[in-house]
């Protein structure tokens, strides 16, 4: 397994982590049985890093991961996640919540559905607008002198939020979306504070939810309940233009030898040895098939012609709709 440094002086962990939030919520039916065999498959391939949240479920995520890695905690890196707010009366609604009593109380409520005493890696995962983020952090930061916490990171938040946070505390990750889609980390400044502070970038969705395997042919794919059928990327004319492209990945897998997700992989992690990439499944298959990206090799001519046909402002559609976009990049 190759491993990477989570931020400056951080932990080494699997270049490739493995995303849980899909086998627990927003991707159809759930195989509990599947996912655990899942989890202990990457842990057995040596991949150590796994992502989840207090919010996919709701809660049901975290559980699910501590069933895995009991009897496995020394072989994981747990990274989970508190701050988006659900509301059980409008299952579309969400929050954001940074005030440093809920990081407090989302701490102690996350260590005991994972059934562990120290988590890894602790998010924020969206950005509280109304809460300073050295209010936020500066909590975050007591879990740590408490022992309930090794080290801290931030989800979607902008260049100046992270330059914030890192004089209250280092930060180790920021996770955004991240793939040949979803170039943003690029363009707005997320990848260069990043930099300028030692902070790792952790690409979630890095297959483009699924699209970029070239498994997805049309919108009739996904179950009734997958969260993909509301998404803008994936609706009427979006979903065309957007397969064109992700037709043109496939040949240029095709040419290399390896398939559309090992591909897309591989760019995300040959954007620096300080990105990450943590794609999701409920399938040992699809596990294997991911893993195999760490073996695909791209030189500078075959990223310039993943460029020339999937340009940073190629993709159709918002990644997310209404509410949820304006929660990133705060």
């Amino acid at each position: 397994m190759q491993n990477r440094t989570l931020g400056n002086n951080g932990p080494l962990v699997s270049a490739l982590g493995l995303g849980c939030m899909g086998m627990s919520d927003f991707y159809g039916t759930r195989d509990d049985a599947e996912s655990i065999a899942t989890i202990h498959h990457a842990l057995d391939r040596g991949l150590t890093l796994l992502d989840t949240a207090d919010v996919y479920g709701p809660h049901t995520n975290e559980e699910l991961v501590g069933k895995a890695i009991r009897g496995r905690r020394r072989n994981a890196f747990v990274a989970t996640k508190f701050g988006i707010v659900r509301d059980p009366a409008d299952p579309a609604k969400r929050g954001a919540n940074g005030r440093p009593e809920y990081v407090r109380a989302s701490c102690d409520a996350s260590l005991k559905r994972l059934g562990i005493d120290t988590i890894d890696l602790y998010y924020q995962h969206r950005v509280d607008k109304d809460v300073p983020i050295e209010e936020t952090v500066g909590a975050m930061a007591e879990l740590v002198a408490a022992g309930k916490v090794r080290y801290l990171g931030l989800s979607e938040a902008g260049a100046a939020t992270v330059d914030r946070a890192c004089k209250v505390h280092p930060i180790a990750a920021l996770q955004s979306e991240f793939s040949l889609w979803t170039r943003d980390p690029q363009g707005n400044g997320m990848l260069d504070a990043c930099r300028r502070n030692g902070v790792a970038l952790v690409a979630y969705s890095p297959l483009g939810r699924g699209f970029l395997t070239g498994a997805i042919r049309s919108p009739d794919d996904f179950d009734a309940d997958d969260y993909r059928r509301n998404s803008p990327r994936f609706q009427g004319e979006n979903f065309a233009r957007n397969l064109a492209l992700v037709e043109q990945v496939q040949a240029l897998a095709a040419d290399k030898g390896c398939s559309p997700a090992q591909l897309a992989l591989a760019w995300v992690l040959a954007q620096g040895e300080d990105v990450i990439a943590i794609p999701g499944t409920k399938k040992r298959s699809r596990l294997d098939e991911n893993l195999g990206a760490l073996d695909v090799r791209l030189d500078a001519a075959e990223l310039a012609a993943i460029d020339a046909v999937f340009p940073p402002d190629a993709v159709a559609g918002a990644r997310y709709a209404g509410a949820m976009m304006q929660m990133v990049n705060a």
